[in-house]
């Protein structure tokens, strides 16, 4: 890693302590190495009606269908209400109302 002493720059190991004076321009290149995330779920088309909760009685302003599937998302500021989502089971029209 790159160190600043005095006027000078030095590359130091972070493991052993070894230093060497740096020599003209700095460039650092890192490989970042991501780990997959066990409780990152991804969820299709096909899965989608299986796991969001259907309501009836709303109706969809592209199709005029009375049943959608809903979920809610907090939008705004934690002291407003959280907005809601739906999606046509017909046309998959997606639309919100603010809470």
């Amino acid at each position: 890693m790159p160190q600043k002493k005095e006027s000078a720059t030095f590359l130091v190991c972070s493991r052993c302590g070894y230093e060497k004076s740096a020599e003209g321009p700095v460039k650092l290149v890192r490989k970042l190495v991501h780990k997959p995330r066990e409780d990152l779920v991804v969820v299709d088309k096909r899965q989608e009606s299986k796991l969001l909760p259907k309501t009836i009685g709303v109706e969809c302003p592209a199709c005029g269908n009375s049943e959608a599937l809903w979920w809610t998302v907090q939008t705004r500021s934690t002291d407003e209400g959280s907005t809601q989502f739906f999606r046509c089971t017909k046309c998959s029209h997606t639309w919100r109302e603010y809470g």
